[in-house]
């Protein structure tokens, strides 16, 4: 195809579709709904919850905290219910990506609803998969109701490889293997290597929100598991659900005022997302927030950015340099400040009696610090 007929093609798909789409809406003429797979649908902000045996929350922030509140609002049996977390950090040593808390906060969390709880995690976390140098990736691990596993990788198919550079802020998961690599393989991996989840039916609960990014905005809201086997010699039937998909952040907060949840201490200290705390979508604001606060998370992160050669940045300005373009956020709030520093979690679950639930500094904040 020549260049002329490229940007011809161009011009038709970027301008005169949407706008001949947007003639036939106003003439009254609506769109032919696009054909979705078996067991897909765009909007489904409730399901049969009774006819599933195992229903998976993954748990992290406020989105995900909002699913757990949600089930439960729609009558969830929680005797099928259970919580899951995907250590970015592994539990081998490093501190370089998570907050320092936060798996203390998890399991706080987890025994405040009277749930179990399952870690799981890429032996070495982020950390230990962005130094690999011709090798291969190390081994998952999976907390089960039957004890830990480990699981090894197939090496048959590959060939050793290297990272040594940060994960790149992409929407394509190969660039920014943190997610695949540290959750969604963990994920995969910790269910298609538990026996308990054949011939049953699994709902695989997640906090995505299509009001976060135009990507979301397009996301199903249940659909089959990309390890589900429903049809085969398996009967491993398993749909992802998104039951807060269609939620603003005010029904978010709204749900966790109702049921007296705490905010997490990263939006008490003015984040907008819980994310890694040193996540590769910092913005300048979130970075010059860790170095006035937190400078011995930065340090790490510049030798890094040194030793490759390549910053976490795609402005390609080393994080102390970044940092130092912005100003900090101004935490007033001292407890969680002092959490922040901490690895055991302290602080309440729920709102404690005869004190008023707050909306932390960090509720409708847009700076950027988690991925869309």
């Amino acid at each position: 195809m020549n260049a002329s007929i490229s940007r011809e093609h161009q011009f038709d798909d970027q301008v005169v579709i949407p706008a001949l789409g947007q003639q036939l809406n106003l003439l009254g003429f609506e769109p032919e709904p696009a054909v979705l797979a078996e067991g897909t649908y765009f909007d489904a902000p409730t399901v049969d919850l009774d006819s599933y045996d195992h229903v998976v929350v993954c748990v992290s922030g406020k989105d995900s905290i909002a699913c757990l509140l949600a089930l439960i609002e729609q009558g969830v049996d929680l005797r099928r219910v259970e919580l899951w977390h995907h250590r970015v950090d592994g539990a081998e040593g490093s501190t370089l990506m998570d907050w320092a808390f936060n798996d203390s906060f998890i399991e706080k969390f987890a025994a405040a609803f009277n749930l179990p709880l399952y870690f799981s995690w890429l032996q070495g976390g982020i950390e230990g998969e962005m130094l690999k140098m011709e090798a291969y990736s190390k081994p998952h691990v999976v907390e089960t109701p039957a004890g830990t596993i480990c699981l090894d990788r197939d090496t048959s198919r590959t060939s050793p490889a290297t990272r040594r550079r940060f994960p790149q802020q992409s929407a394509n998961l190969a660039t920014r293997w943190c997610s695949s690599a540290a959750k969604i393989d963990v994920g995969r991996r910790a269910i298609t290597n538990q026996g308990r989840f054949l011939g049953s039916k699994t709902l695989f609960v997640t906090g995505e929100r299509r009001a976060e990014s135009s990507n979301r905005s397009k996301y199903n809201q249940l659909e089959p598991h990309a390890v589900d086997r429903r049809k085969g010699r398996l009967g491993r039937h398993v749909d992802a659900w998104r039951p807060v998909l269609h939620y603003s952040e005010e029904q978010v907060w709204e749900l966790l005022a109702r049921h007296r949840v705490e905010a997490p201490v990263p939006y008490r200290l003015g984040w907008g997302r819980f994310s890694c705390m040193t996540c590769i979508y910092n913005s300048p604001k979130v970075w010059a927030t860790i170095q006035k606060y937190f400078p011995e998370r930065v340090t790490p992160i510049a030798g890094y950015e040194d030793e490759f050669g390549c910053t976490i940045s795609r402005q390609k300005i080393n994080v102390v340099d970044l940092s130092a373009t912005a100003d900090a956020f101004d935490i007033t709030d001292l407890d969680a400040l002092a959490q922040g520093r901490q690895r055991e979690y302290t602080l309440p679950i729920f709102t404690p009696e005869g004190k008023a639930w707050q909306l932390p500094a960090g509720a409708f904040v847009t700076e950027g610090c988690g991925s869309v």
